[in-house]
């Protein structure tokens, strides 16, 4: 059965662009080396479990660590640990990766088997041995979403679908082309959750993957799908909840606090092949797109994989290119190099040239309001723009910066072209650099 629900607050419309929509996905080559960064989620980063000489083989546990919040990190090829050593990302900050010479014939390690369980317990373990993240960008350890604590009892499933943001298709083609699998893996979900109401949330400007999952859980009990209006950023945990149960999440809490758990369809997907299989996670479909690639695709990609390999495979370049991004146009972060890793968590490798890449100079603020309007969590940017470039830490505090999702919104609709996400940014980073003296 399929329903249809109301709008949250603000959001922008954003040009759609989903140029790779009826793309299949396309299995890349095993690339010459890859490079394994041992944190790709958020939380505490992994301590490598191999030296440089040791041989390794696809699944291979390489990285893990005792703290709760964290996944661990394993090998997507079979070869030879060449470099154990720190790599520049683009947030500014260093992480240790390890650099693994590929010898082609992606052999399996000896520990990739069939799961099987016999509690919820063993269930998670075994998700966490999976080194399941979000795969839908955010990266938070599935096992720690998964195990919402005994005094906020969840209710409701909510499987993403939405894929709000411009040119990313990878969400889509897995509905299109693993769609089973989505199904089998809100089975093994519904069973450890003890959910009595699940939704698939899915944009209108996808009506092939709503009326695939339509009829598939026409016949399951508390299995619904929802046809969402297609507003950016209908994707975000918070819009998602209440678009399609109508609850709010307060500022500062997360969504098990109103009995909800959010997975995107590509993770929910995976848990199935992964209990199926035992293959880890060693590799992301990714969307290539944008006005600078030569051949537009959904590429499925080995972890660790080099963005110059990526776009290679895609046929290079067919301009001089003025930005990449990792991810989507609203959220992506800007590459600094193509020598970077894809990740867990990246669904989307975006190049441009000069004409979409210029955002235009930055004017004066004229005060028209347009960032509050289109601000999904109510805040009001221009004020925080304001104050943290003046560094008026008391005034930021009134007006909670720490709640921006970073969607992007403002800065799309501002007229006169203001950096907002970034000086949002600036301010969070202000607030914390406070709070520790």
């Amino acid at each position: 059965m399929m329903f249809s629900r109301n709008m949250f607050k603000g959001g922008a419309a954003v040009p759609h662009r989903k140029n790779t929509a009826q793309m299949e996905t396309k299995k890349m080559n095993v690339p010459e080396k890859v490079i394994i960064p041992m944190i790709q989620h958020i939380g505490a980063p992994c301590v490598p479990l191999v030296k440089k000489g040791d041989t390794v083989k696809v699944g291979q546990v390489i990285g893990n660590s005792e703290k709760y919040v964290s996944a661990p990190v394993h090998s997507s090829v079979s070869g030879t640990v060449t470099n154990i050593a720190p790599v520049l990302f683009p947030g500014g900050f260093q992480v240790t990766s390890v650099e693994i010479k590929t010898d082609g014939t992606q052999e399996v390690h000896e520990s990739i088997k069939p799961i099987s369980y016999s509690s919820n317990k063993e269930l998670l373990e075994a998700i966490r041995q999976s080194g399941l993240v979000g795969l839908g960008g955010a990266g938070f350890p599935a096992h720690v979403k998964l195990s919402p604590p005994p005094d906020k009892p969840v209710d409701t499933l909510i499987i993403n679908g939405a894929e709000c943001e411009p040119y990313i298709t990878s969400d889509y083609r897995e509905i299109i082309e693993n769609s089973s699998s989505i199904i089998g893996g809100i089975s093994i979900l519904k069973e450890l959750l003890k959910v009595k109401n699940v939704w698939i949330g899915i944009e209108d400007n996808k009506p092939e993957a709503i009326k695939i999952l339509t009829h598939l859980t026409e016949k399951i009990d508390d299995v619904r799908v929802v046809k969402l209006k297609s507003r950016y950023p209908q994707g975000a945990e918070k819009m998602l909840i209440y678009s399609v149960t109508g609850r709010k999440v307060p500022p500062g809490k997360l969504p098990n606090d109103v009995g909800v758990i959010v997975m995107n369809v590509n993770s929910v997907s995976f848990i199935n092949e992964y209990i199926k299989t035992g293959m880890p996670l060693i590799k992301k479909r990714v969307t290539v797109d944008g006005s600078a690639i030569k051949n537009p695709s959904n590429v499925e990609v080995l972890i660790g994989t080099q963005l110059k390999d990526v776009f290679d495979f895609c046929g290079g370049f067919s301009c001089e290119v003025h930005k990449v991004l990792m991810g989507g146009p609203m959220m992506g972060i800007a590459q600094h190099s193509l020598d970077v890793p894809v990740m867990k968590y990246t669904n989307a490798l975006l190049a441009f040239g000069r004409e979409d890449a210029e955002i235009g100079e930055e004017g004066p603020c004229i005060r028209c309001g347009r960032c509050v309007s289109a601000c999904p969590m109510n805040l009001m940017p221009l004020y925080i723009n304001l104050h943290a470039l003046k560094e008026n830490i008391e005034d930021l505090r009134k007006y909670n910066p720490n709640d921006c999702i970073e969607c992007g919104s403002c800065s799309y609709v501002c007229p006169a072209k203001r950096h907002l996400v970034q000086t949002i940014r600036l301010a969070k980073m202000q607030l914390k650099k406070a709070a520790a003296k």
